[in-house]
């Protein structure tokens, strides 16, 4: 990791995984009421290239809730089985919520680490020009 850029790569990459992760989690609310609708997750792996760690991180494909669906009773439900129920979502917006507000604030740290590097750098450039 001695590459000059690797502070912004690592930050790049944050922003991007973060980003991932803020678009499931509005998939997820969105989905809130679709019956049969799994919640779905984003997991962080470590970038690996040419067989070596880069410290990068980047979200790993889509994973589904496996949690039991809750049964819904509603007899004039479309869906609804002879019994009168039928499948809802395992969406809960309390932790949808605040997952989003999680990844919004890892989001912007990652944002301000950019920052701050480009800031270096465009700092240390002008030192060098005098």
């Amino acid at each position: 990791m001695t590459d000059p850029v690797s502070p912004l790569r690592l930050s790049a990459s944050g922003m991007h995984a973060q980003s991932e992760r803020l678009r499931r989690t509005a998939e997820n609310i969105a989905n809130t009421d679709t019956p049969g609708y799994r919640r779905k997750l984003v997991t962080f792996d470590e970038a690996v290239r040419f067989g070596r760690r880069t410290g990068e991180v980047e979200a790993s494909r889509t994973i589904l809730d496996r949690s039991e669906l809750p049964r819904i009773f509603d007899p004039s439900h479309p869906m609804a089985d002879d019994e009168g129920y039928y499948l809802g979502s395992n969406v809960n917006l309390v932790i949808e919520i605040a997952d989003s507000r999680e990844a919004g604030r890892s989001y912007e740290a990652n944002l301000k680490m950019f920052e701050q590097t480009r800031q270096m750098g465009a700092s240390l450039l002008d030192l060098l020009r005098r």
